[in-house]
């Protein structure tokens, strides 16, 4: 192998437990998201766009539909004889095919795959978050301050921010106290996931902690805070765009509702720093002359009979005559039939929606999800915030 001076190494085995029915049979990081994207899609588009060729993504939970997509990375130019991405799942490892016990354990197992490059520095991330980020810059800002571990935060509102890792810092940025969802948070800096190590330096405490029996194995609750205990320099790089930790629900509606403003935070249509994904192969949408859209993203392959306002219709898309799109998410190949109305809802992938029913409810602050693949019968009435399998 050539080696590479940084590797970006991927945690794309989550469960995402608290996205419910979505993720009951789909990892985290392969939920759709956006009208056309996959929420991996983000990571691997700035791993390309940042210059970091080789990629590792270390995947366990629900991995087939993820493995299917990733592919061998042509989308993201990730399809290469030297580097390139590789999909890293715990069953092809050390240990007689042990799954990854944590976020720090998973990187251990495939020491022997870093190794094989010979690299400076480690970029870790996450498979599952929604942002644009350069990571070359944070990488030369590592280099300059001659930081053993770097942590990449972002200011989030205060009563969020106990469910984050939080970093207190001084005036250089340099880490002085490390919290991990703290319930007083001190300031709201939180840590991104998104961490560059001296590779020297993270495999020797990555092995200490693997042979640590109590150990959890994860970096936010073992690893980093050891090296914070032991005197490492760590220091925080603060990154001012836009960011989004879609862990529920309410979060991942909300933030394909970010898309729709006129001036959206999350600009997809940036030529500058495109985000790839694997495009599907459909028709052109059809908009018939009775239909009415406002404010919606409608993706290609859509027949829209009805009405679509504040929406964002994935690919395959049905909505009959006389049915009404309002405030929702449609994930792909779902049929909305005649009359039926759908209201601050997430309708799961190839689920059908009989005519006449009324699904959700604007009025109220609660999400309604339809599981993928269910036939809801017609005429049905599903309050708001109810979840249908």
């Amino acid at each position: 192998m050539r080696r590479k001076e940084c590797l970006a190494m991927i945690l794309a085995g989550g469960q995402g437990s608290r996205l419910g029915v979505l993720t009951k049979t789909l990892a985290k990081p392969a939920v759709p998201f956006g009208g056309k994207y996959r929420l991996i899609d983000f990571t691997l588009s700035n791993c390309y766009n940042s210059g970091f060729d080789t990629v590792g993504v270390l995947t366990q939970y629900q991995p087939l539909e993820l493995h299917s997509y990733i592919g061998i990375g042509s989308p993201w130019d990730l399809d290469r004889n030297d580097g390139g991405v590789y999909i890293l799942p715990p069953f092809l490892q050390q240990k007689g095919g042990e799954w990854y016990k944590g976020t720090a354990n998973a990187i251990w197992q495939n020491a022997s795959f870093i190794d094989q490059f010979s690299p400076d520095y480690l970029l870790v991330l996450s498979g599952d978050h929604i942002y644009k980020m350069d990571y070359s810059y944070m990488l030369e800002f590592h280099k300059q301050t001659e930081a053993d571990a770097t942590i990449s935060v972002v200011e989030v509102p205060w009563n969020e921010a106990p469910r984050f890792g939080i970093m207190n810092t001084d005036k250089d940025s340099r880490i002085t106290e490390f919290e991990e969802k703290p319930l007083q948070p001190k300031n709201n800096l939180a840590s991104m996931g998104v961490y560059i190590f001296n590779w020297k330096v993270l495999r020797a405490y990555l092995q200490d902690d693997d042979n640590n029996g109590s150990s959890g194995h994860d970096f936010g609750k073992n690893v980093i805070p050891l090296m914070f205990k032991n005197g490492q320099k760590m220091m925080a790089y603060s990154f001012a765009g836009y960011w989004k930790d879609v862990g529920t629900l309410e979060s991942l509606w909300q933030a394909n509702m970010d898309l729709l403003s006129d001036k959206p935070k999350l600009d997809l249509y940036e030529r500058d720093w495109p985000i790839y994904s694997v495009n599907p192969q459909a028709a052109p949408q059809l908009i018939s002359a009775e239909a009415k859209l406002n404010k919606s993203l409608v993706s290609l392959g859509c027949m829209v009979l009805g009405e679509v306002e504040n929406s964002v219709l994935f690919s395959g898309i049905y909505v009959g005559a006389g049915a009404v799109v309002k405030d929702s998410v449609i994930l792909p190949g779902t049929k909305i039939c005649s009359g039926a109305v759908v209201e601050r809802a997430i309708v799961g992938q190839q689920a059908v929606i009989g005519a006449g029913c009324h699904i959700g409810d604007r009025k109220k602050s609660e999400i309604t999800v339809v599981a993928e693949k269910t036939i809801v019968p017609e005429n049905s009435v599903v309050a708001g915030g109810r979840v249908v399998e």
